[in-house]
C-alpha cells in the first residue's frame, strides 16, 4: 500500500501524540512503585523530563541529532532554534517540522525511564541540569550516529524505532546513575514495596498503548509497514507478560506487576525489529524477552543494587537482546534488510558492534556527567529530605 501525503501527515500527527503520552505513562509506572512519600516527585521527573527536552530539541537537539552529518559524529548546527526546519511537505511526504516534534518524544520518553536510576533520592536542581548535558552528550549523539547519517548507520547497523537509541541508552544511564547517587537510606535493611500498584498498571497501560505510534509511527508513513510494526508490538507484549508471568510463577505467586514489566520488556525488546520481522518472530522475541528480562531483574536484586525501578533490566537488557535480535530475523519478506537467517553476515556484525557500542558509551558517558554533577551541585538530597520524603521536601506538596 502506498501511503499518501495526507494519510502520512494525520498517521505522524496521531503518533506524536500516543509517544507524548508515553511520558506521563512512565510517570505513573514508576510512581505506583516507589514509597508513598516519594509518589508526586516521581511523576513530576517524567513531566519534567518532557518539558526540558522539548526545549532543547528546539534550541540544539534536534539539530545535532538530525543536522547536516560532520565526520559521522554529529549533526552540524545549521537547524540551531529550527532555522531551516520548514512546515511545507518534505521528500518524505511529511513536513520536516513535523518529523522534528515525533523525534522529539521519543527524546523526552527517553530521560523519562532515565529516571529510574534516581527514585526517591534526587535532587531537583540537579536532575535537570543532569538531563540537559544527558540529552544532549549522550542521547543527541546517539540518535545522529543511528539515525542521523552518522556512523553506525553507515556502518549498517540497523534500529527502526530505537532499540540503541531510546532502550540500551536509558537502561544503562539509569544503570550508571545508581551506581554514582548510591543506594536509598535503608536500602535493604526494611521493606521499600510499592505503595500503589493500580497505578503502575496504568501506566503500563497507556505505554502498552502509546508504543503503537511509537513503532508503528517510525515507519514515517501510513502504510503496510507501520501496519506490520504495530502488529508485532502487540505479538512481542502480550509474549512477554505472558513468559514473565508465567516464569515468576513457578517461584511464587503471579503478580500482575510482574506481568506488566514483561509486557514492557516485550515492547522495549520488539522495538528495533518492528519493521524488520513476522509476528510469528516477534511473539518469539517477546517471549524470550519477559524470561531474560525476569532472570536480569533477579540479578539486579542478587548484586544489592539499586535501581530499584529496573530500567536497566528491561530497557538495557531488551534493548540490547532486541537489537542483536534484529539482526538475526530481519527479513525480506516484510522489509528490504536481510538478517543473519538469510545469510546477511554483515547486518548481525553491524547490529552487534552497534548494540555493544551504545550500551559501553552510555554507561561511561553517563557516569562521567553524574560524578560531575554530583561534585558541583550533589546529585542526592540530604538524609533528612530523604527520611521526610521528595514530594514534601522537594516540591512542598504531599499525596493523600
Amino acid at each position: 500500500m502506498v501511503a499518501d501525503s495526507g494519510s502520512t501527515i494525520a498517521w505522524l500527527i496521531t503518533a506524536t501524540a500516543l509517544v507524548m503520552l508515553m511520558t506521563p505513562g512512565v510517570g505513573f509506572f514508576y510512581g505506583g512503585l516507589v514509597r508513598k512519600k516519594n509518589f508526586i516527585s516521581m511523576i513530576s521527573l517524567s513531566f519534567i523530563a518532557f518539558a526540558l527536552v522539548s526545549v532543547q530539541w528546539v534550541l540544539l537537539g534536534y539539530s545535532v541529532s538530525f543536522g547536516t552529518d560532520v565526520a559521522g559524529i554529529t549533526g552540524n548546527l545549521a537547524n540551531l532554534g529550527l532555522n531551516g526546519v520548514g512546515m511545507t511537505t518534505g521528500t518524505g511526504d511529511y513536513p520536516p517540522l513535523l518529523f522534528m516534534i515525533f523525534q522529539l518524544t521519543f527524546a523526552a520518553v527517553t530521560v523519562a525511564i532515565v529516571t529510574s536510576g534516581l527514585a526517591e533520592r534526587v535532587k531537583l536542581s540537579s536532575f535537570i541540569l543532569f538531563s540537559l548535558l544527558w540529552t544532549t552528550l549522550v542521547y543527541d549523539p546517539i540518535a545522529h550516529w543511528v539515525w542521523g547519517g552518522g556512523w553506525l548507520q553507515q556502518f549498517g547497523a540497523i534500529d527502526f524505532a530505537g532499540g540503541m537509541v531510546v532502550h540500551i541508552s536509558a537502561g544503562f544511564a539509569a544503570l550508571a546513575l545508581a551506581l554514582v547517587i548510591g543506594k536509598r537510606a535503608g536500602y535493604g535493611q526494611y521493606s521499600m514495596e510499592p505503595h500503589n500498584i493500580p497505578m503502575t498498571l496504568l501506566g503500563a497501560a497507556l505505554l502498552w498503548f502509546g508504543w503503537f505510534g511509537f513503532n508503528g509511527g517510525s515507519a514515517l508513513a501510513a502504510n503496510g509497514m507501520a501496519v506490520n510494526a504495530i502488529v508485532v508490538t502487540n505479538s512481542a507484549a502480550a509474549a512477554g507478560a505472558l513468559s514473565w508471568l508465567a516464569v515468576s510463577w513457578i517461584k511464587g505467586k503471579p503478580s500482575s506487576l510482574g506481568m506488566v514489566t514483561g509486557a514492557v520488556a516485550g515492547l522495549g525488546t520488539i522495538t528495533p525489529a518492528a519493521g524488520y520481522v513476522t509476528p510469528m518472530v516477534a511473539l518469539l522475541i517477546g517471549a524470550i524477552a519477559g524470561i531474560v528480562c525476569y532472570k536480569a531483574m533477579l540479578w539486579r536484586i542478587r548484586s544489592n543494587m539499586d535501581e530499584s525501578l529496573d530500567a536497566w533490566a528491561v530497557h538495557g537488557v531488551g534493548g540490547v537482546m532486541g537489537t542483536i535480535f534484529t539482526g538475526i530475523f530481519a527479513t525480506t519478506a516484510v522489509c528490504s534488510y536481510s538478517g543473519l537467517l538469510e545469510g546477511n553476515t554483515h547486518q548481525f556484525i553491524a547490529n552487534v558492534v552497534g548494540a555493544l557500542f551504545v550500551m559501553v558509551f552510555t554507561f561511561v558517558a553517563t557516569y562521567i556527567l553524574a560524578v560531575a554533577v554530583d561534585k558541583t551541585m550533589g546529585l542526592r538530597v540530604s538524609e533528612e529530605e530523604e527520611y521526610v520524603g521528595l514530594d514534601l521536601s522537594q516540591h512542598g506538596e504531599c499525596f493523600r
